[in-house]
């Protein structure tokens, strides 16, 4: 009897260890993923590619800019296609991920005209909120730009 107990505790220990292998293989998948699309967003902006970024983007999206205005996804779709982008770098990106939501955070660097022919040269702090979606897409529901002073 005691043998059989104690067989099922080292089975049960290694059957907990293998998921929690698993979990941490799986997040680390997810902030590839993560890093993966927001690298096609700034992709998207330099090839002015507002489809593809309109897709990164859930329906529900929410903005907050640097200066501390409010849009919605068609907003920033619409001021992404009347803008001219010279540069749009990503860097030191990092992600962590909680179940079906991962958080983004890093820095920006933007230049360009805007959708008024405005130059804009700016470098910003970003965190960005993605969901899985119930279809296994993962979207951008939030985000949220800083301005990061030289």
């Amino acid at each position: 009897m005691k043998s059989t107990l104690v067989c099922c505790v080292v089975a049960l220990l290694s059957l907990m260890v293998a998921v929690q292998a698993q979990d941490k293989k799986m997040s680390g998948g997810t902030e590839q993923v993560i890093a993966a699309l927001e690298q096609q967003w700034a992709d998207g902006l330099i090839a002015n590619n507002t489809e593809k970024i309109a897709s990164l983007l859930a329906d529900k999206f929410a903005s907050t800019d640097s200066s501390g205005g409010v849009s919605d996804k068609t907003q920033v779709i619409a001021f992404y296609k009347g803008s001219k982008w010279e540069k749009a770098e990503n860097s030191k990106v990092k992600v962590t991920v909680f179940g079906k939501t991962a958080i983004a955070i890093g820095e920006w660097v933007g230049k360009g005209t805007d959708d008024k022919g405005k130059p804009f040269d700016i470098h910003e702090r970003w965190t960005d909120a993605w969901v899985e979606m119930s279809s296994g897409k993962w979207q951008c529901v939030a985000s949220h730009q800083s301005t990061i002073k030289m």
